[in-house]
């Protein structure tokens, strides 16, 4: 793990997320290099400073890519405004709920990202699946080299990640080249449903997975029986549990596993474990609308996978950082050994030697997300060679 502030773990994850998205050095020094003093600081004093340093960076890189397109040159314009995107999110991330001019962040950021997108030309295309009174929002790449239907596995966030996240560290284009299409959401509690529809989290994930698989069968470049879910994170509950619950998804897998998060929870409220964000309470609280902190606990304790998974008859492949300092390894080995009714099950612990030990592989996803993009290929019907 690259440990730019010593003493503040969700400043590196957020460090270190921003590089695994595409953030260039050089950019990262002059960023951190005044904040070694904010990173002491208490949570709200220092992501204000956090906060101006990452959004100055990425004012810069937009009025540099307004000068490209002032020349025609679209592509270098596209890929400046993806990188700001990426530091407007990593800003906008560490900020406390209800912070002054944090929704107004979130929305700069999903302007500057949907621009660079079509600037670059990316095989990337924002979607709106119906939900409830109003929708959920989500990423689709299309799979490379396939005529008719394609295979496609569903991406679905953690606790505070987002679709423009799981987007840019790389899986849905890892899976393009090996005829997989993408969809990655923002699902109720995370990024737009969150921010911008009110949307809380809530534990039993197939009331929404179940809405996309609705909408996926709908369109003709999809095979409705080579449709797949993945979760990182906290996503590592919401996906098996969706998985187990809704009989159409043709295989599962989560990057990170999280068995049981209620217990999680209360690790946490004695001090145990690290947290991916400051103000974590008042994060999760708004995440899962809960009232207060006793409410919040009372809905934690439904967050857990036990007497679930053996209703799982498809094939799933369970992932862990062998260093997670978020989620114990054992909880993946929990979640592994319960899928007792998987045809295909397998357990991958990520050591030193492939890398991607930390949460989720933060810390260097690409061996990783190898790893899991052939496993999907291969459980899917896609290729694992050209």
């Amino acid at each position: 793990m690259f440990k730019y502030f010593p003493t503040n773990y969700p400043w590196n994850l957020s460090v270190d997320l921003a590089i695994e998205m595409g953030a260039r050095i050089g950019e990262i020094e002059e960023m951190c290099a005044p904040l070694q003093d904010a990173a002491k600081q208490p949570d709200a004093a220092g992501t204000r400073a956090f906060r101006e340093t990452w959004s100055n960076m990425a004012d810069k890189l937009c009025s540099l890519a307004e000068e490209d397109e002032a020349r025609g040159r679209l592509i270098s314009a596209g890929d400046k405004y993806g990188r700001a995107a990426t530091y407007y999110l990593s800003a906008e991330r560490l900020q406390a709920h209800g912070a002054p001019g944090r929704i107004e962040l979130y929305k700069r950021f999903i302007e500057v990202f949907n621009k660079g997108l079509k600037l670059a030309g990316e095989n990337c295309e924002r979607v709106e699946i119906p939900y409830g009174d109003a929708h959920i929002s989500g990423l689709y790449v299309r799979a490379e080299g396939v005529t008719g239907a394609a295979p496609i596995l569903v991406q679905v966030n953690g606790l505070d990640s987002t679709k423009e996240m799981k987007y840019r560290v790389g899986l849905p284009q890892w899976l393009a080249r090996r005829g997989v299409s993408s969809l990655v959401i923002d699902q109720p509690g995370t990024g737009e449903a969150l921010r911008l529809h009110g949307m809380h989290a809530v534990y039993d994930s197939e009331r929404w997975a179940s809405k996309v698989v609705d909408w996926l069968e709908t369109r003709a470049d999809v095979d409705p029986k080579r449709i797949g879910l993945e979760g990182v994170s906290l996503g590592g509950y919401y996906c098996p549990r969706a998985v187990a619950f809704e009989p159409r998804f043709a295989m599962g897998v989560v990057w990170g596993a999280n068995h049981d998060w209620r217990d999680v929870q209360k690790k946490r409220l004695a001090k145990e474990g690290s947290f991916p964000v400051p103000h974590y309470w008042e994060h999760v609280r708004w995440v899962w609308g809960a009232k207060d902190q006793e409410d919040f606990m009372r809905i934690a304790e439904n967050v857990h996978l036990d007497g679930v998974l053996d209703r799982i008859r498809v094939p799933f492949l369970v992932t862990h950082g062998q260093k997670d300092a978020q989620i114990p390894l054992h909880w993946a080995e929990r979640t592994y050994e319960q899928l007792v009714n998987s045809p295909k099950r397998e357990l991958k612990v990520f050591t030193e030697r492939e890398g991607g030990v930390q949460h989720s592989s933060f810390d260097n996803s690409a061996n990783a997300g190898a790893y899991i993009a052939d496993w999907v290929a291969e459980a899917l019907g896609g290729r694992t060679a050209i």
